[in-house]
């Protein structure tokens, strides 16, 4: 499961009002949902787009922190696709997932990257 910070002074709240039915807009109906540290998860059992198994996205909420965006996309295996003819799929499967992070977290797959590397940096131990 991956988390996602929106942009500063932004909150997910008010860049997606209604997070249930964006993750429905952009991926399939939600069947299901899924507890995940203490939050509710909404999952996409049988995805629009081939390439996924299922979705699950939803909010994190910690105390005294903005709130975050968790994601899992499952996706199938390369051999899987091939078998069903399914390969063509995959720049539409990565284009729906760039677009909905973008449009829930205000940043680009290169600002995500960015953060992401930061995030690690700051967790490793100083060995000085």
């Amino acid at each position: 499961m991956e988390e996602y910070k929106m942009r500063r002074g932004e909150y997910l709240e008010e860049r997606v009002p209604d997070l249930e039915a964006t993750v429905e807009s952009y991926f399939g109906e939600i069947t299901d949902t899924q507890e995940y540290n203490g939050s509710e998860l909404f999952v996409v059992g049988e995805p629009d787009n081939p390439v996924f198994e299922h979705i699950v996205a939803g909010s994190m909420n910690y105390a005294g922190k903005k709130d975050t965006l968790a994601v899992d996309f499952v996706e199938r295996e390369l051999a899987a696709l091939m078998e069903t003819d399914d390969v063509d799929a995959a720049g539409d499967a990565n284009s729906l997932k760039n677009e909905f992070l973008l449009e829930a977290t205000g940043r680009d797959a290169k600002a995500r990257r960015d953060s992401m590397k930061r995030d690690v940096e700051d967790d490793a131990p100083d060995d000085f």
